[in-house]
């Protein structure tokens, strides 16, 4: 599909049933893509929630020249510190070990559920999600932020180059590393760094973290394992002020997307 960027409207879900737009992209990509699941995905109204979702702000990118209710061609989940406070925890405390986030006494954000429609990917959907992105975290005045991206399957074996890489070379530092949690807890240090075949290993990394890491991002110690969503989980970690220069301002409020609506 060709894309008209003027037919792009981007910003937070306004009500119920705008984050229902949100949710019916994401039961398409992580229920029936995907084949992941959970005690709150609606099958049979093709609606993937959880408990968290009424604590979340929701970022929704719409294309208007599609049908009315099926708009939303990419979404992204935004939780704030005073948001994880309401809900009890942050999304990925399941998962992961916040401590030393949660003691740095930064201001914090938590990324999740980003995905876009199929026929979106590749194209400027994303930059348009990142500079909706940009602008809320300039408003907020966000110092970290941080969230967990994914793998397909749940075999490690199956990633063990990918999952080397980023404990060799992407691991967080101390004061901002989370820690995956017991329960699901995979080593990622699975082929020493001396024998790694790095080039593989960058290719079979899922795009999105790559994103990350070119921005300067880190991962947490250890990898989870998530199988209700059919997937392995690493916790990524942005901090704004260990960025170069060129990397924090794309996080500047100049660079909000033009013509939309601020989050």
């Amino acid at each position: 599909m060709q894309i008209d960027d003027s037919h792009f409207e981007l910003r937070l879900a306004a009500d119920e049933d705008e984050i229902r737009e949100a949710q019916r992209l994401r039961y398409a990509v992580f229920v029936e893509e995907l084949g992941g699941d959970g005690p709150l995905v609606d099958h049979a109204a093709r609606i993937e929630a959880d408990r968290f979702d009424p604590h979340f702000d929701h970022l929704l990118l719409r294309d208007m020249r599609r049908d009315a209710g099926d708009r939303v061609v990419g979404v992204y989940r935004l939780m704030r510190a005073e948001q994880a406070r309401a809900a009890g925890q942050f999304y990925s405390e399941d998962e992961y070990d916040l401590g030393p986030l949660k003691a740095s006494g930064r201001r914090l954000l938590e990324l999740g559920r980003s995905c876009l429609h199929p026929e979106y990917r590749g194209g400027t959907a994303m930059v348009h999600l990142w500079n909706g992105l940009a602008d809320y975290i300039a408003r907020h005045g966000i110092e970290v932020m941080f969230g967990v991206a994914s793998f397909h399957g749940t075999e490690a074996g199956a990633i063990a180059g990918p999952l080397s890489l980023l404990h060799h070379r992407h691991l967080a530092p101390a004061d901002v590393r989370p820690v995956a949690r017991a329960g699901g807890f995979q080593r990622m240090d699975l082929i020493a760094e001396a024998d790694l075949d790095r080039p593989a290993a960058i290719r079979e990394t899922p795009a999105l973290i790559k994103a990350y890491l070119r921005l300067g991002g880190f991962v947490g110690e250890g990898a989870y394992i998530d199988r209700p969503f059919n997937c392995i989980d690493v916790c990524l970690v942005m901090d704004i002020a260990r960025m170069s220069e060129k990397h924090r301002a794309i996080y500047s409020r100049d660079r909000a997307l033009a013509g939309t609506a601020n989050p």
